[in-house]
């Protein structure tokens, strides 16, 4: 279990792509020439952020489905999301089966009968231990508990929203591990988020998340080392368009906060940024590239 709960805190590091990018246009504002770029960049590049936000949250609360909630181990990340229990402001791992304000159902309860249905069910407002106001359904169709390689959950959503956000689309976790490493592919497949201002963001991505080291030590996580590939593609509510792809596959290690290897090529409205972290050194520096231009930049803690 630790090493999936680590996964989680992972997909979470891939934030930093985000992030980062919006302290690199900062620092990149003050060159005129770019100043077109920039403001492109910044904007989608939030965008991109918000959207594996809710994805990270639909994954940690569909894949913290355990034995406590549907009669055996469904999930991957037991602990995590709204299950989790919070003790001095963190999550312990540990589940938290009281004081809830959502229900969870199984169709059909019965151990080891699958396909299997979860609902968690938030009714008309349920504010979470992240205080978040949730609202509405999250729906995933469970193929196997999804420890064994080839399960397979999807998630739909019946008027799910979180805070000002509404959410939909469908998001997919499978396992595709191998006997010597663990592998988890996330998809998003016309993912949208829709706020009350009417806004919107529309976007569809595919990550995999290798385990290259630490393996063989379940109960150690500062020997994990994991990989991440994948790419993705989005849209706005002002017309503006991009994608981004991993060119060279992103590197982070449990004992590193940073990711500290990989390159990520960006197109936003034809226009192209490189992002390259680095050689491997867990620092928290990377190197942005923009109409052939490159400044290092400093990744946020």
């Amino acid at each position: 279990m630790k090493t999936m709960n680590t996964l989680s805190k992972l997909t979470l590091s891939f934030l930093l792509f985000g992030a980062l990018l919006f302290a690199a246009c900062k620092k990149e504002g003050s060159n005129s020439n770019n100043d077109q770029t920039v403001a492109a960049l910044t904007e989608t590049t939030v965008n991109d952020t918000e959207a594996d936000d809710v994805n990270d949250d639909v994954f940690n609360n569909t894949m913290g489905i355990s034995a406590s909630d549907a009669g055996e181990d469904l999930g991957i990340t037991a602990g995590i999301g709204v299950f989790g229990r919070m003790e001095n402001g963190e999550l312990t791992g540990r589940v938290d089966s009281t004081n809830r304000c959502f229900t969870v159902t199984v169709s059909p309860r019965t151990p080891g009968v699958f396909p299997k249905t979860v609902t968690i069910d938030f009714g008309t407002g349920c504010i979470g231990k992240d205080g978040k106001l949730r609202k509405g359904k999250i729906i995933t169709v469970f193929t196997n508990r999804m420890s064994v390689p080839g399960a397979k959950a999807t998630t739909t959503f019946d008027g799910y929203k979180v805070d000002s956000a509404a959410v939909s689309g469908t998001h997919e976790v499978i396992n595709n591990s191998v006997s010597n490493s663990r592998i988890f592919t996330r998809n998003v497949i016309a993912g949208q988020i829709t706020w009350d201002s009417g806004r919107w963001v529309k976007w569809t991505t595919s990550r995999t998340i290798t385990q290259l080291e630490g393996n063989g030590t379940p109960l150690f996580p500062l020997d994990d080392v994991f990989s991440i590939s994948g790419s993705g593609s989005g849209e706005n509510s002002k017309g503006n368009r991009w994608s981004h792809t991993i060119l060279e596959p992103l590197i982070k290690r449990f004992a590193c906060r940073w990711i500290s290897k990989g390159v990520v090529n960006i197109t936003f409205n034809n226009r192209v940024a490189l992002l390259n972290y680095g050689n491997g050194d867990c620092d928290n520096k990377a190197t942005i590239t923009i109409n052939g231009i490159t400044k290092e930049i400093t990744l946020p803690r």
